[in-house]
């Protein structure tokens, strides 16, 4: 079994490899479907790093920290399960026993922190791929927002920041997201983008979103109607006459 360690502490990553080093090496304490052994192939200190290491298709499980900077484990799970073929997840949290019905996590195997070898063991025995709902039970009454947007694309599993979105369009049963480094189509719909980011995004025609923050100004194209420029990109983006007074109090606060 093909292990990737995901911790944005280096101790608790140092501490869990040294656990599957020991265990590796004693290979009748853990009981592995098909007699495989244990190794560890990876470490990653965010999840945008456990993603891509698992993109290449060389894990098989994934001890997860819930609490990390940027992306937490929930969100990296998330974006995990869009993988060809999923790793299975352990998740490690550092969450009292009695909070860990908030998160529901017994479904998918956990671990408290710190860790301990008798109990890593058995989650490793017990592991296994989770589903979509399972992870939508892994959440409190207001689950944490997305800080990345993925898309499938001829590249794999690409991750964008909404720190980078520009701007969401949809054609026909399309949505399209602009970004600092281009553009590519996503698995979303702007009216669940919308509920989901209503703090970021403004909905300026009933086609497209775009970031508050990256506005540029309120200009007029060749036709003399209005349009949006955005920073760092010559793309324009269409109002229409219905949503033109939300997005001037916009831009006149910006």
């Amino acid at each position: 079994m093909r292990i990737l360690v995901v911790d944005d502490e280096n101790l608790a990553r140092a501490r869990l490899v040294r656990l599957l080093e020991n265990a590796a090496d004693e290979p009748e304490k853990v009981a592995l479907a098909g007699g495989s052994q244990l190794e560890v192939v990876g470490e990653a200190s965010n999840g945008h790093e456990a993603v891509k290491i698992c993109e290449q298709g060389m894990v098989d499980l994934v001890l997860l920290d819930i609490r990390m900077p940027g992306m937490d484990g929930l969100e990296t799970a998330r974006h995990l399960l869009e993988l060809d073929t999923p790793p299975a997840v352990v998740f490690c949290t550092a969450y009292e026993e009695h909070a860990i019905a908030a998160f529901d996590l017994q479904a998918v195997g956990y671990l408290l922190k710190p860790v301990r070898a008798e109990k890593l063991l058995a989650a490793i025995g017990k592991a296994q791929r989770l589903n979509r709902v399972q992870l939508a039970n892994l959440s409190t009454d207001q689950p944490a927002r997305r800080t990345h947007i993925s898309a499938r694309t001829h590249r794999g599993l690409e991750l964008i920041s909404m720190q980078q979105v520009k701007f969401f369009q949809a054609d026909q049963k399309y949505v399209t997201v602009r970004y600092e480094e281009g553009e590519v189509i996503v698995d979303e719909t702007l009216r669940d983008l919308e509920n989901e980011f209503e703090d970021l995004l403004i909905r300026v025609h009933r086609n497209a979103l775009v970031a508050k923050a990256q506005i540029d100004g309120l200009v007029k194209d060749s036709q003399g109607q209005p349009c949006l420029r955005m920073k760092g990109i010559t793309d324009t983006v269409d109002i229409s006459r219905r949503h033109l007074p939300a997005v001037r109090k916009v831009v006149k606060a910006l």
